[in-house]
């Protein structure tokens, strides 16, 4: 397999578990020894969909980069309020915003990822 194979399936299979790990995070009770195993867990996988991101940023910016600028900014913004809701929450604050925004950039992001030349075609 290519370069371009295995990088793609890494940063999905990153950006998947990561937003599972939230999911299980987010839902599990603040201050819980669990919680807190799973939000360092999903800080793990921050780095790894960051650096694979990158990795596919930097290998494919060439073909269309201002979309693809698009897309690393919008998985930044995304990964920020993945980790803001539940640093919000584990504070006792008000998240209902922090949802919203997550869930606005986390479509965005598929939206403009799977519209991408290496991306899958969902929206043809």
């Amino acid at each position: 397999m290519g370069f371009l194979t295995d990088t793609t399936h890494f940063h999905i299979f990153t950006w998947v578990v990561g937003i599972i790990l939230f999911l299980a995070s987010a839902s599990m009770a603040a201050g819980t020894k669990g919680k807190k195993i799973t939000h360092m867990i999903l800080r793990l996988f921050y780095i790894l969909i960051i650096v694979s991101g990158a990795a596919l940023f930097f290998k494919y910016q060439a073909n269309d980069s201002m979309l693809y600028g698009i897309k690393f900014l919008l998985g930044l913004l995304t990964i920020g309020f993945m980790e803001m809701t539940l640093v919000r929450g584990n504070k006792g604050k008000n998240t209902g915003l922090m949802w919203i925004l997550f869930v606005v950039f986390l479509l965005a992001t598929l939206f403009i990822g799977f519209k991408l030349p290496i991306g899958l075609d969902f929206f043809a």
